[in-house]
């Protein structure tokens, strides 16, 4: 039975929502080894499955040393089926509804800081083809906040010079407009009349931004490589990877006081829990100011 609903989803996904191939792959896997503990738990009416189930199966995947990160992706692929479920009106109620990951179980991103980033939005050499579509790379991924996928995929069209704003088209292609500020939009000026228009013109990659020196489609690897040596080059000491600059935009905005919803929109974040990371990491940040410069913490001010 519930592989015949999980049949039915993944075709949902391909067809109706046309989810790249690579998602729908991770979608099955992970609601396989759901059902399969389903199975194992004698689970046999969908109306029966509570959050108490749930939480046991996300409790055992812990325990079998999955990552957190790894946890909340088989919660969002078994929220997503139960909303499928509810939407053909096969089940009556969300048992994933309320349910997030323990905080114990998060590992919180190690973000980069403004001047940290300041660094590394300095690095590339403009004077140079590359140095000048590096430097707009940076400037794009850091006003925008965009996952490196989607930048590689970004069309001049999709950029509204006079609005200030870019169209992407994040996972299940769906589309959002971000927010792009003067800085990144006048890197990429410099970027297009300098280097593109001139690559552009061999007609190998259509209206796409951001080329490679052949004049092709840029790969996602080749952004992770430049990210990952222009961070090395400014000194960073921190963790890197694709998502770093990400994660930085994300935690930056919060801190100065931007609204949670309006952050999980620029992000393309489905599932607002997965953008309250970033107010786990503003705690944080706030209680180490704090050990570090309250009295009573640090013993200007206590008992005598």
């Amino acid at each position: 039975m519930f592989q015949d609903y999980l049949h039915s989803f993944i075709n949902h996904l391909r067809v109706e929502r046309q989810v790249s191939q690579n998602t729908v792959e991770a979608y099955q896997r992970d609601l396989e080894r759901y059902i399969l503990y389903l199975d194992e738990t004698q689970i046999t009416d969908v109306n029966l499955i509570s959050h108490f189930i749930i939480s046991a199966f996300l409790e055992e995947l812990h325990n079998l040393s999955l990552s957190s990160t790894s946890v909340s992706r088989n919660l969002s692929s078994i929220r997503a089926f139960h909303k499928y479920l509810i939407a053909e009106q096969v089940s009556c109620s969300d048992p994933t509804e309320n349910i997030s990951i323990p905080k114990p179980w998060m590992k919180l991103p190690e973000v980069w800081e403004p001047d940290e980033i300041t660094v590394l939005l300095s690095q590339p050499d403009v004077s140079t083809n590359t140095g000048l579509r590096d430097q707009a790379i940076l400037e794009f991924l850091y006003a925008t906040g965009v996952r490196v996928s989607e930048l590689v995929n970004v069309h001049v069209s999709d950029i509204f010079i006079q609005d200030e704003l870019v169209r992407v088209f994040g996972k299940g292609k769906k589309e959002r407009i971000v927010p792009i500020g003067k800085i990144a939009l006048r890197a990429i000026d410099d970027y297009d009349k300098s280097v593109r228009r001139n690559l552009a013109s061999l007609g190998l990659a259509g209206d796409l931004l951001f080329l490679n020196r052949f004049g092709k489609r840029l790969s996602r690897q080749s952004v992770w490589i430049l990210i990952k040596k222009y961070a090395l080059k400014s000194g960073i000491k921190k963790f890197i990877s694709p998502h770093s600059i990400r994660h930085a935009f994300a935690t930056h905005l919060i801190n100065q006081g931007a609204d949670l919803r309006a952050v999980q929109e620029m992000l393309g974040h489905a599932d607002i829990t997965t953008t309250q990371i970033y107010t786990h990491l503003d705690r944080e940040r706030l209680r180490t100011v704090y050990n570090a410069h309250h009295p009573l913490v640090i013993g200007k001010i206590g008992l005598a």
